[in-house]
């Protein structure tokens, strides 16, 4: 083993594997002369939006300036708070915070690491106007009973979907089930970029036009601003790579379903390690193969010194960082994500990992011994 190594991810060899095509599109652009919120951008929204099952996409900045103009479409201000959970990428919150709302923070279930919606329910105020539910790794969030509390509670429901291109919740994908589903093409996504890049879908035409608005300073027309908007726009080069992208991520999901299960048969069975895997109301697309162990630490060491690479996502629940101390939110707020975050370890998996570098994974693991 030692001499050996398996990284974490290789966005070389999926650039590799589309260079010609995505070359082709980028002389497309440069040879239009048209470089913001052209054609390309108009296409690829409107092939994204059919993809998860919305009418309008609205090509942004990045996923967090989605979720920032989704709340904000919604009429989201300061003094309203909304409910999300602690044991996501920061930009959830950082989302929260941009349009002037309060994070609140609910646990999560054990199975899926994804929003609880009893303790969404315990954490509804009159404050409270939206629930953001984080599609985590790749696993579907509980949709369906979050969308029941939202709508006797009269909230809007914005889904962070910037781990879930392609998961489906009882068949549906995810992105198009709530009020706004957000995304991020941020290059390690299962859609990725090169570069920043997002988008918001809606069926609602209100709330695009709202969203469309607000990404470009909010003018009807030029230099005429008819609300208070920011400059947050996919430009028409990311666009026209994404849409290349875009036609391979079929093909990409079902080797990184085929990958994780690889994964699922040869680690099966280990009494100290818990395996993700699918629920009964979701597709899993495995943005991240997380695994959950009390030895992460050792066993994270112990793959590192075999140059296999390992990383932790999500290591200190938002509310425990330093940044976030002034919410006043101590440990045990969030008992279950407190726990799976001293637990978790993502393992290597994309569409360009091979059979025999899972193989190598697996044999180093089972090679582990905790005691």
């Amino acid at each position: 083993m030692p001499g050996t190594g398996v990284p974490f991810l290789n966005l070389a060899a999926e650039a590799a594997a589309t260079r010609t095509e995505v070359q082709a599109a980028i002389d497309r652009v440069l040879t239009s002369g048209w470089f913001i919120l052209g054609p390309e951008v108009q296409a690829f929204e409107r092939e994204f939006a059919t993809f998860v099952g919305a009418h309008h996409g609205i090509g942004v900045a990045s996923g967090t300036d989605a979720l920032h103009l989704a709340l904000r479409a919604c009429d989201i201000g300061p003094g309203d708070e909304v409910i999300t959970v602690p044991n996501t990428a920061v930009a959830t919150v950082a989302a929260i915070e941009m349009a002037g709302a309060r994070p609140v923070f609910a646990d999560v279930d054990s199975v899926t690491m994804n929003m609880d919606p009893a303790s969404a329910a315990a954490a509804v105020t009159p404050r409270t106007k939206a629930l953001l539910p984080v599609h985590l790794y790749g696993q579907t969030a509980d949709l369906f009973a979050l969308l029941e509390l939202a709508r006797s509670r009269g909230l809007r429901v914005i889904e962070d979907a910037c781990q879930g291109h392609g998961a489906l919740h009882q068949g549906r994908p995810v992105g198009g089930i709530g009020d706004i589903g957000c995304f991020s093409f941020y290059p390690t996504k299962n859609l990725g970029g090169y570069g920043d890049g997002g988008m918001a879908v809606t069926s609602d035409p209100h709330l695009a036009e709202r969203l469309r608005l607000l990404r470009t300073y909010g003018w009807a027309e030029r230099d005429r601003s008819v609300i208070r908007g920011v400059n947050s726009r996919l430009d028409e080069l990311q666009a026209t790579m994404l849409r290349v992208k875009l036609t391979h991520l079929d093909a990409w999901t079902t080797t990184r379903r085929a990958l994780a299960d690889r994964y699922q048969s040869a680690l099966s069975g280990i009494p100290w390690l818990r395996l993700p895997g699918d629920v009964a109301h979701g597709r899993h697309v495995y943005h991240l193969f997380v695994v959950r162990t009390p030895h992460r630490d050792l066993l994270r060491a112990y793959l590192a010194e075999r140059g296999i690479g390992t990383l932790v996502h999500y290591p200190t629940p938002i509310y425990l960082q330093d940044a976030y101390r002034d919410l006043g939110l101590g440990a045990g707020t969030c008992p279950v994500a407190e726990e799976t975050a001293r637990q978790i370890l993502s393992l290597p998996l994309h569409p360009h990992l091979t059979e025999p570098e899972v193989d190598m994974v697996c044999e180093a693991i089972r090679s582990f011994s905790p005691a």
